[in-house]
């Protein structure tokens, strides 16, 4: 059995919110072009809400 719990009230989501995307990754899931992801990423930074709504609006 693992001893590594998340905190009460937290659930894991195999991620954290603070790590910026992966170009490769970010394209894909919202399927736009790489270039178009690198620089969704490099004005956002590690914004991920800010990143999905950047991309969501290029669609």
């Amino acid at each position: 059995m693992s001893n590594i719990t998340p905190r009460r009230g937290q659930a894991d989501r195999g991620f954290s919110a603070r790590e910026p995307y992966h170009a490769a990754t970010f394209a894909k899931k919202h399927g736009i072009a790489a270039s178009d992801a690198t620089r969704i990423i490099n004005t956002h930074g590690s914004d991920r809400d800010a990143c999905d709504k950047a991309a969501n609006r290029l669609k």
